[in-house]
């Protein structure tokens, strides 16, 4: 017996290659490893490209050191749906923005996308939540006021809580 998968791409034609809302994006650099028996990018996969697109975002946007043996992020929650398939010869980025911060944590929302000639195919989009959090003290701690004003800079129209 064997398995079929039907998928429908979601494309988003964009001159800029740019999500509405989304005013950051890194590449995605595939390895043969992510690829599965056959041929596509296995889903796993998909929650590394999140994280290396939030340390971008954090890099460009908020560029500041942390200290991660004192404080830091604890991704306490993250979902991803998945909408059609990657393969290893495929261009791929990931759009990422901040979409809610808390008292003690934050949202981020994130797209993948593989360049299909001059569009955009949507790939997966996803949904994470991280906590600020003190090792030394070991609880939640508020997100610091300087990654507020940096993120709200970025992006004007994220809410706060």
């Amino acid at each position: 017996m064997s398995a079929r998968f039907i998928f429908v791409d979601l494309i988003i034609e964009s001159k800029a290659m740019e999500i509405n809302g989304f005013k950051f994006k890194t590449r995605i650099q595939l390895r043969f490893k992510d690829t599965d028996q056959m041929g596509h990018v296995n889903n796993a996969n998909h929650l590394t490209y999140f994280e290396l697109a939030r340390v971008a975002y954090f890099n460009e946007v908020v560029a500041e050191k942390i200290e991660w043996n004192k404080e830091g992020i604890i991704l306490a929650r993250i979902e991803v749906d998945y909408k059609s398939p990657i393969l290893l010869e495929d261009e791929v980025w990931v759009h990422i923005r901040l979409s809610k911060i808390g008292k003690t944590s934050f949202e981020m929302e994130y797209k993948i996308v593989r360049i299909n000639g001059k569009v955009e195919v949507v790939a997966a989009e996803g949904k994470s939540v991280q906590v600020c959090f003190n090792y030394e003290l070991n609880k939640p701690i508020p997100v610091p006021e300087s990654w507020k004003v940096k993120a709200v800079n970025f992006e004007p129209a994220l809410p706060l809580q």
